[in-house]
């Protein structure tokens, strides 16, 4: 357990040393509301076209599925009752 606090305290200690480097810009730059407005908009058209791609793929596996099991009726109701070899 001492070991667990060690790092975390180690590692809480050297993240702003970590990210503050070029004048505490980050990765990315110097950062505007222009900016954070793109990539909003952005991680909304995002998630928006991963539920719609899913929601395909959903439809389609169903639409499959119920065609396999109408399938499964009609062979079960012209099954031949006479059995045979």
């Amino acid at each position: 357990m001492a070991a667990f606090l060690s790092l975390g305290i180690v590692v809480l200690a050297t993240a702003p040393v970590a990210l503050a480097k070029n004048g505490g810009e980050g990765w990315y730059g110097e950062t505007n509301d222009v900016v954070i407005t793109n990539w909003m908009f952005l991680t909304i058209i995002f998630f928006v076209v991963v539920i719609s791609l899913f929601s395909l793929i959903q439809w389609r596996l169903d639409k499959r599925k119920h065609a396999r099991m109408d399938a499964k009726k009609r062979r079960a109701a012209n099954a031949d009752p006479r059995g045979g070899w």
